[in-house]
C-alpha cells in the first residue's frame, strides 16, 4: 500500500505500533535481508506468512504440553491443525510474493517442533513410557530423523524436484503418528503388546523420512482452474468418509500415503531392471 492510499486511521495505528515497539526495538534490533545480489538491505519481516508459521509452532508446542498432561486427543488434533498452518504459510507467501530467507528458516524450525518433537513426545507419553529405554530411544530416532530430513531438504532446496519429495515429508509423518495416537485413544488400541507395535511404527516413520523413496508433493495442484465435475463428487465422498470416523480415516489415508513411496520406488526399480534387460538382449542380438 502506498503512502498516498493510507487512511488517517491507518497512520494512527502505525504511529501507535511504533511507540509500543520502540523500547523493544532497541533491545532486540531489527532484521535486514537482501532480496537480490545488488539490492539494498530491506528491514523487517513479512507479517502474514510468518504469522501462519507462528500458528503452526504454537500448535506443536501445545501438542507437547497436552501430551505431558495426558490429553492425547487434544495433542493429536493440535498436530493436525499445525499441518494446516504449515500448508498455508508457504502458499500464502508465494501468492502474495512475500517469500524470504527468514521465512524459510523460521518455517523449518517450526516444523522441527511441530512435526519432529511434538509427535515423538506425544507418542512416548501415550504408549511408550512403559517400554523403558526402548520407548524413549524410538521417540528419539523419530525426532532425529525429522531433524535430518529437514536439514537435507534445506540443503537441496534449490535443486530438488518441486513435484516430488525425497523421503516422507515431516508433516505427513507427523500426521501418521498423530493419527495413530488419536485412533488408538478413541478405539482403545493400547496395551503392553501394542506398545511394541507403536514403537516399531514410530521408528519406521523416522526411517521413511530419511529414505530415498519418492513422494508426491502435491505442489502441482492448481486451485484456480476448472476441473471435471466428477472430481468434486470425489472430494465430497472423501469428506463423507472422514466424517464417519475421523481418526480412522485420517490415519488410514496417512498410512496409504506413507506406503506409496516404497511401492513407487520398487516399481521404478523394476521398470529400470526390465529396460536394462531389454537393452542387454538387443546388444546380444548385434
Amino acid at each position: 500500500m502506498s503512502t498516498a492510499d493510507q487512511t488517517p486511521d491507518t497512520d494512527e495505528l502505525e504511529r501507535a505500533a511504533e511507540q509500543i515497539e520502540a523500547p523493544l526495538a532497541g533491545l532486540v534490533g531489527d532484521y535486514e535481508e537482501s532480496e537480490a545480489d545488488n539490492a539494498p538491505q530491506a528491514k523487517g519481516i513479512f507479517l502474514l506468512p510468518n504469522l501462519l508459521t507462528s500458528g503452526a509452532l504454537f500448535c506443536g508446542f501445545y501438542a507437547i504440553i497436552a501430551g505431558m498432561q495426558g490429553d492425547f486427543y487434544a495433542g493429536a488434533v493440535a498436530i493436525l491443525v499445525a499441518m494446516l498452518f504449515d500448508g498455508l504459510d508457504g502458499r500464502v507467501a508465494r501468492m502474495t510474493r512475500t517469500s524470504s530467507a527468514f521465512g524459510a528458516q523460521y518455517d523449518s524450525l517450526s516444523d522441527m517442533v511441530s512435526f519432529g518433537l511434538a509427535p515423538a513426545l506425544l507418542t512416548f507419553n501415550w504408549a511408550l513410557k512403559d517400554l523403558g529405554k526402548v520407548g524413549w530411544v524410538a521417540a528419539f530416532i523419530y525426532a532425529a530423523c525429522a531433524a535430518l530430513r529437514l536439514a537435507r531438504f534445506n540443503a537441496h532446496l534449490e535443486s530438488d524436484d518441486t513435484t516430488h519429495f525425497t523421503g516422507l515429508a515431516s508433516p505427513a509423518a507427523a500426521a501418521t503418528a498423530a493419527g495413530l495416537v488419536w485412533m488408538g485413544q478413541t478405539h482403545g488400541w493400547t496395551g503392553p503388546a501394542l506398545d511394541w507395535v507403536h514403537a516399531l511404527l514410530l521408528t519406521a516413520l523416522g526411517f521413511l523420512m530419511i529414505s530415498r523413496f519418492p513422494y508426491s508433493s502435491f505442489k502441482s495442484i492448481s486451485f484456480d482452474r476448472r476441473v471435471p465435475f466428477v472430481r468434486m463428487l470425489l472430494v465430497v465422498a472423501v469428506l463423507g468418509l472422514i466424517a464417519l470416523d475421523p481418526p480412522l480415516a485420517i490415519w488410514g489415508m496417512s498410512v496409504v500415503y506413507a506406503l506409496v513411496g516404497p511401492l513407487q520406488y520398487l516399481r521404478n526399480k523394476d521398470q529400470t531392471g526390465q529396460e536394462g534387460a531389454t537393452h542387454h538382449d538387443k546388444t546380444d542380438l548385434h
